[in-house]
């Protein structure tokens, strides 16, 4: 049965992670979601299967269980754990591949989270704004394998995953379910656990996927209108009421909690796009907790690398 099963985050640890973080909890909360909305998006560019893009979020989570936040850029975390998940499935995809994406989705052209008003046309589309140089490639590259080594090292190896997924497939085919298909009831299952994935309350960490399983179609089946057995059929895939209720609620927030993490950018100045650290940065020093954390890039360096990729574009151009 190991293989049906998580590693779990204990209380102890989740309690200590978030009370005793640099980062204040509606920062984190943001940090997270936008990230793990980041790494979807990218696996869909990247033409990945769901199953693949899952299992990346989820190491992402377990990584910043025991890593710092602000330790590395967001977007560079989210590119190593879907490279690391990629390399391990029968969808490897190359660093070329993902630095084009990222740089995609980073750039002014992108509709990541841009405001449902903005006009989607191909006149809004730039392709300088996301051109990738030969020098900033090669500063992705480097820096996509060594965050792969770190999170290898903190998560001892160990990229194991199991999704609930299919576990709700199956738990669906035992359950009879009067003028509804059980069609209908799956998609909406699915869609709950995709969403779960988002939850600042880190829902994949704290339950085995079988509990995730048996909460998504019990929101499904409510949602559709569909009748359950009367009796107290979650018992029967061994899990617990109380257990359930959580995940239940858990799930049905995610899509209010994702509006109010989203508004909550916007007041930090991060109106479109992906957050990045230094957003956070200026946040915190706006609120006087303090100056920048993680890894800083030398002044010198960062202007000499940009005055490179500028002399490649140029002759690009030219």
């Amino acid at each position: 049965m190991s293989h049906m099963t998580n590693p779990l985050a204990t209380p102890d640890r989740l309690f200590q992670r978030r009370s005793f973080g640099a980062l204040p909890l509606e920062l984190q909360d943001t940090i997270f979601f936008a990230t793990q909305c980041l790494t979807q998006a990218a696996g869909i560019l990247l033409q990945l299967p769901q199953s693949v893009t899952a299992q990346a979020n989820v190491l992402l989570a377990r990584y910043w269980l025991v890593e710092p936040l602000m330790a590395h850029e967001f977007s560079d975390v989210s590119a190593a754990t879907l490279y690391l998940t990629a390399k391990c499935s029968p969808h490897p995809r190359s660093p070329r591949d993902l630095s084009n994406v990222y740089a995609y989705l980073l750039s002014a052209s992108s509709t990541f989270f841009s405001p449902p008003t903005a006009p989607n046309n191909n006149n809004n589309n730039n392709p300088s704004a996301y051109y990738v140089s030969e020098t900033a490639y090669q500063a992705f590259h480097t820096r996509l394998l060594a965050l792969e080594g770190r999170v290898l090292y903190a998560l001892s190896f160990d990229t194991h995953v199991a999704l609930p997924h299919p576990l709700a497939v199956t738990y669906l085919q035992a359950l009879e379910f009067l003028h509804v298909p059980k069609e209908t009831i799956g998609g909406k299952a699915v869609q709950y656990l995709n969403a779960a994935l988002l939850s600042p309350q880190m829902l994949y960490l704290t339950s085995q996927p079988n509990t995730l399983a048996v909460a998504a179609i019990y929101n499904a089946a409510r949602d559709v209108g569909a009748k359950m057995p009367e009796c107290e059929w979650w018992e029967v895939f061994d899990v617990e009421r109380e257990e359930l209720g959580f995940l239940v609620v858990g799930m049905r927030s995610v899509e209010g909690w994702g509006r109010k993490l989203r508004e909550d950018m916007k007041a930090m100045g991060v109106e479109r796009g992906m957050i990045m650290r230094k957003h956070v940065e200026a946040e915190l020093s706006r609120r006087g907790l303090g100056v920048r954390i993680g890894n800083k890039v030398d002044a010198e360096e960062e202007a000499a690398r940009m005055m490179d990729e500028k002399m490649e574009a140029m002759e690009v151009a030219g």
